[in-house]
């Protein structure tokens, strides 16, 4: 018996198997009814071990250059960054409360020159002005 060669698929497709462990131990510990806590914890430990030596394999991997893209990661083995966090956030409202479908960034790139030449700010807010005089008309 031949095995795989190591390579960028590979390990996209161990990232998968350790996510789906992650799941069936998410539904053990939720769902599944067990007759002792003894039995569900040799289950868990069982699920656990898989997933660890596949973790210990991707790892390996990874040691060894195969690159991969991050959001290809399981959510369990990713690592945190500050761009991650920033994503994360959510958008902030119009200053009357309500949501507009636009986001509009503060203090962004956007804004290049303090003389307004690309300072989309006030186009947008125009744009919102007139879209409500529309409405109403």
């Amino acid at each position: 018996m031949s095995t795989l060669p190591s390579g960028r698929y590979q390990l996209k497709s161990l990232h998968e198997e350790i996510a789906l462990f992650d799941r069936k131990l998410a539904h053990l510990h939720k769902y599944e009814t067990f007759a002792t806590e003894i039995e569900r914890v040799a289950s868990a430990d069982k699920l656990t071990a898989k997933r660890n030596l596949l973790i210990r394999k991707a790892q390996q991997m990874i040691d060894e250059g195969i690159e991969f893209n991050e959001f290809e990661r399981p959510q369990s083995l990713r690592v945190v960054t500050e761009k991650t966090e920033a994503a994360e956030k959510p958008s902030h409202a119009a200053e009357d409360g309500t949501s507009s479908g636009v986001a509009v960034e503060t203090e962004s790139s956007l804004s290049l020159s303090t003389s307004g030449t690309l300072d989309i700010r006030q186009a947008v807010e125009d744009y919102k002005k007139n879209r409500i005089k529309r409405k109403t008309a």
